[in-house]
């Protein structure tokens, strides 16, 4: 297969293509994808039943592996000899772009050391799409990802990156949807946000507003569907600046409850909303009965 091969002389292992697939529009599909999925002897797969609908589709019959986060461990060596053999394999996560918030990363990364050509094949990408529709900066941003599951780590994670001046990308299941938004308000102040879901399908939808809007929205309409979070950087919260002292107060309980030391928080309290270290430390002070 010529397309993506480098280098020059005698092959000597096969090349791993990272295949993007619809994230809900079959449309979506790229001819290239289609051609390269049709024309490798093996796929390695998310979900099997799930890809062999899709080749289905487009009338392929290739031969379906799987490979995902349970098994890739156990599996990446065997796809490694494959491809180190001298054959072609094609890497598909269940929607979008593998590698991202995907198994697929681990197995280009295996690909890469092993001397393997790793050859992307783009298309739809969610966070991406959520992006550029939001409404909010696309200069700078970044992909965050699914925030850990519990309190003390995700308090932790937001903490770390509520500074960034960059717009900030998420993916979010519907049942934790509130949690995370509240999480996200309490961390970060009342930015400007949009939700994304169902991201080129029937019911596609976006929500725009600040954070406690689209949390009020969603205790009042029941998540339906995956989502992207889309949150503006810190640059775009000009509002809490100049905030209460009991609004610094929080934000450095929230910061050291998410790890942070005591001194650092009340610090990057002041620098969020525009109080000054003394007035901080002083306002913790009071709240602490001290």
């Amino acid at each position: 297969m010529a397309d993506g091969k480098t280098g020059g002389g005698e092959e000597k292992s096969g090349t791993l293509y990272l295949c993007a697939t619809p994230i809900g529009n079959l449309e979506d599909m790229t001819y290239r994808a289609v051609r390269i999925l049709g024309e490798v002897p093996l796929i390695a797969a998310e979900d099997t039943r799930h890809t062999r609908q899709l080749l289905t589709h487009f009338g392929l019959s290739t031969r379906l592996t799987s490979y995902h986060e349970h098994n890739k461990a156990e599996k990446g060596p065997e796809l490694i000899a494959w491809l180190l053999a001298g054959n072609d394999l094609a890497c598909v996560s269940d929607a979008g772009l593998p590698g991202v918030a995907d198994p697929g990363a681990r197995l280009a990364a295996d690909a890469i050391a092993a001397g393997v050509d790793v050859v992307p094949v783009p298309g739809a990408n969610a966070a991406l799409s959520a992006l550029i529709a939001s409404g909010l900066g696309t200069t700078r941003f970044s992909f965050v990802g699914f925030l850990p599951r519990t309190k003390e780590k995700r308090r932790a994670c937001l903490a770390e990156i509520s500074g960034r001046m960059d717009t900030l990308l998420f993916y979010e299941a519907p049942h934790r949807l509130a949690e995370t938004l509240k999480a996200m308000l309490d961390a970060l102040g009342d930015r400007p946000a949009a939700l994304a879901r169902e991201l080129t399908k029937k019911f596609e939808e976006f929500r725009r507003g600040c954070l406690s809007e689209l949390l009020a929205w969603c205790g009042e309409n029941p998540p339906r569907g995956e989502f992207v979070i889309v949150v503006g950087g810190a640059a775009e919260n000009a509002e809490a600046l100049q905030a209460a002292p009991e609004d610094a107060v929080e934000l450095a309980r929230s910061l050291i409850a998410g790890g942070m030391a005591k001194k650092e928080a009340i610090r990057e309290a002041a620098k969020r909303t525009g109080l000054s270290r003394r007035d901080v430390y002083q306002a913790v002070l009071a709240a602490e009965g001290k």
